[in-house]
C-alpha cells in the first residue's frame, strides 16, 4: 500500500451540475426583454432544459472526447473506391445531433425564432464550440435559397428540421440535413471575386456543373454546399449536393482537412470540383455575392454569439474557482485586485451577450428599420466581440494561475477557439470596410443606429460625449479608411453601452462606461475604477451549481 504523503485541499470542486441559462442573467433578462409574454414560460423551460444539459457531466465528457479525437479523412473504402467521407468521433453526433433536436437549426420557422435560437446557441456553444459550425452554416443557409423558390421548397423544411441523420444518403430519403459553405479560394481568400471555380449550364434549367477549387470548405461532411462560382454571367451561387437524387455519389474530392490551431472538433477542408461535380444555381446569374450575403450576415451574427458563449464559459470558470480557492489569508473573490479582474471579465462577457441578443431581436422584427440598422450593427459588432475574445480568455485562464493551462481545465479549448470567430466570415479590416461601406452608400443604416444609441441618450454623461465623439469621428472623412477600425471599435462600445445602460443593473452599466467610454481604465484587464461596486458585478457572474 503506498504511503499517504498529503491532503488534497483547497481546490475547488468540479463546476458541473449546473445550468448554464439559468446561471446567466444577462440571457435571463434578455429573454424575458425580448419574448412575447405568451411564450415566454415555454422558452424559459426550452432554455432551461438545454442550460442542464450544457452543464451536465455527459456534455462535459462529449466535449473533451470530441476535441481529443478529431475528425480523420477517409478518401477511399477498403475496396480502393473512392467515398471522400470525414469520420467523427461518437461524441461529436452526440453533441451536433443535441443541438439540431433542440431547434438550434430552426429560428426560421418559429415564432420570436432568432431570440430564443441565439440565447440557445450561447448556452449549447459552452458546451463544446466546435459542432456550432455546421449547426450555424445550416441555420445560415435558409435565407439565401430563398433566392430560389424551387429550392427553398425542397429544402427549408430539411435544414430546419428537428432531425438529426448524420448518414449521407438523397435527402428525399431523409428527415434532416445539413448544409455547409465553400467560398473561398486559395488565390484569393476574402476577395470571393477573385474566384475561378467554373460553371458550366447543363440542358436542364438552373443546372450546373462546376470545375475549381475551395481553399476552405466549412463542415464537409453536410448534404450539401452552397458555393460560389464563375458562370456565364459572373460570379453565382450554387447548391451542391453530396449525394445526387439516383443515390450515388457527387463528384465532390476532398483533399485533405486543415490542421487548425482549435476548433479541432470539426473538419474544415480542402475540395475539388473536376467538371462532373453537379449543382443547381441559387439566384440569378451574376448575382453570386449579393445571393450569399443573406448566409453571411447569419452566420456574422452566430460569431457574435459564439464569441460571448466562449466569453461566458471562461469568466464563469475563473469566478467558480475564485469563489473557492485560498490565498494570502481569504478567498481570492474578495481580494480586491481578483475581484477587479473578474469584474472587468464579466463586463466584457455580459456587454456581449447583451449585444447579441439585441441583434437577434432586430432580426425577429423584421422591419425596415430593423434591417438598417443590422446593416451597420452586424458587421460593428462581429469586428468587436469576436476582437475581445481571445484577451479575455486569456486573462480568465490566467486566474487559475497553473490550473488554467492545463488541458483538464478545458480553458485552454476556450482559448485555441477564441480567435477563430474574428477570422470566420471576413476578418476585422473586412468588417471594418463593411461598415464603411454601408456609412457611404446606406444613410438610412446610419439613422437606424443613431436612432438605437440614442435611446439611452441622458442617462449617462459618459454614454452622451461617448455618442458625440463617435459622432464626429464619422463626420470626418479625411483618411477614414485608415481609421476604419477605431471607428468601428467605437460604434460598438457605444452601442453595447447604450444597451447596458437601458437594460442591465446600474453597477454593471457604471463600471462599463466609466471604463469603456470615460476612459477610467487601463489597457489590460483588471484595472476598473476602485470606487465601483465591483462586488456587485463578480457575484452577479457567479455560478450556482444546483441541478
Amino acid at each position: 500500500m503506498a504511503a499517504t504523503t498529503h491532503t488534497v485541499t483547497n481546490q475547488p470542486p468540479p463546476l458541473v451540475g449546473y445550468d448554464v441559462f439559468a446561471n446567466d442573467p444577462a440571457l435571463t433578462e434578455g429573454i424575458t426583454r425580448y419574448i412575447a409574454a405568451e411564450r415566454l414560460d415555454e422558452v424559459r423551460e426550452e432554455l432551461g432544459t438545454l442550460g442542464k444539459a450544457a452543464g451536465s457531466a455527459h456534455a462535459q465528457h462529449w466535449a473533451e472526447q470530441a476535441d481529443r479525437h478529431p475528425p480523420v479523412l477517409r478518401t477511399h473504402d477498403r475496396f480502393g473506391h473512392r467515398i471522400d467521407e470525414v469520420e467523427f468521433h461518437p461524441a461529436w453526433h452526440r453533441l451536433l445531433g443535441h443541438a439540431v433536436t433542440s431547434g438550434l437549426t430552426g429560428a426560421w420557422t418559429r415564432p420570436d425564432g432568432h431570440v430564443r435560437r441565439t440565447a440557445g446557441f450561447i448556452v449549447w456553444t459552452q458546451a463544446e464550440a466546435g459542432h456550432g459550425c455546421p449547426v450555424s452554416m445550416t441555420h445560415a443557409a435558409v435565407p439565401a435559397l430563398r433566392a430560389e423558390p424551387e429550392l427553398a421548397a425542397e429544402w427549408e423544411p430539411l435544414l430546419t428540421s428537428p432531425v438529426y441523420e448524420q448518414e449521407l444518403r438523397p435527402v428525399a430519403e431523409k428527415g434532416g440535413a445539413l448544409a455547409g459553405m465553400a467560398m473561398t479560394e486559395k488565390q484569393g481568400g476574402s476577395d470571393v471575386r477573385a474566384n475561378t471555380t467554373r460553371a458550366e449550364p447543363l440542358a436542364a434549367p438552373g443546372e450546373y456543373v462546376l470545375t475549381g477549387h475551395k481553399w476552405f470548405c466549412s463542415a464537409p461532411m453536410s448534404d450539401a454546399f452552397l458555393v460560389l462560382a464563375q458562370g456565364p454571367g459572373g460570379l453565382t451561387c450554387f447548391l451542391l449536393p453530396r449525394v445526387l437524387p439516383d443515390g450515388t455519389r457527387n463528384a465532390f474530392r476532398i483533399q485533405r482537412l486543415k490542421d487548425k490551431l482549435g476548433n479541432r472538433s470539426n473538419a474544415s477542408a480542402e475540395v475539388e470540383f473536376d467538371g462532373r461535380s453537379w449543382a443547381r444555381r441559387v439566384g440569378e446569374e451574376g448575382r453570386g455575392v449579393a445571393t450569399i450575403i443573406e448566409m453571411v450576415a447569419a452566420t456574422r451574427l452566430d460569431c457574435v454569439s459564439a464569441s460571448a458563449a466562449v466569453m461566458r464559459q471562461a469568466v464563469t470558470q475563473a469566478v467558480h474557482h475564485s469563489a473557492h480557492r485560498e490565498a494570502f489569508g481569504g478567498r481570492l473573490i474578495d481580494k480586491p485586485l481578483m475581484r477587479n479582474v473578474l469584474a472587468d471579465l464579466a463586463l466584457e462577457s455580459e456587454a456581449a451577450t447583451t449585444l447579441a441578443l439585441r441583434l437577434a431581436a432586430a432580426y425577429d422584427g423584421g422591419t425596415e428599420r430593423d434591417r438598417n440598422f443590422l446593416r451597420l450593427a452586424v458587421p460593428a459588432a462581429k469586428y468587436w466581440v469576436t476582437k475581445r475574445c481571445t484577451p479575455m480568455v486569456a486573462e480568465a485562464l490566467e486566474c487559475l494561475g497553473g490550473n488554467g493551462y492545463v488541458e483538464e481545465s478545458g480553458l485552454p479549448r476556450l482559448l485555441r477557439e477564441a480567435p477563430l470567430n474574428s477570422i470566420w466570415e471576413g476578418a476585422g479590416n473586412v468588417q471594418a470596410l463593411d461598415v464603411l461601406r454601408a456609412l457611404r452608400r446606406e444613410p438610412e443604416a446610419l439613422n437606424a443606429f443613431l436612432t438605437e444609441v440614442g435611446a439611452a441618450r441622458g442617462a449617462d454623461h459618459r454614454l452622451d460625449r461617448a455618442i458625440k465623439g463617435m459622432l464626429t469621428e464619422l463626420a470626418d472623412l479625411e483618411g477614414i479608411e485608415a481609421r476604419a477600425r477605431r471607428v468601428v471599435e467605437r460604434m460598438a462600445l457605444v452601442l453595447q453601452g447604450s444597451l447596458l445602460v437601458r437594460h442591465a443593473p446600474s453597477e454593471v452599466s457604471d463600471a462599463f462606461c466609466a471604463s469603456r467610454l470615460g476612459g477610467d481604465a487601463g489597457a489590460a484587464f483588471g484595472t476598473l475604477p476602485h470606487t465601483l461596486d465591483l462586488a456587485a458585478v463578480v457575484e452577479r457572474a457567479r455560478p450556482v451549481i444546483d441541478c
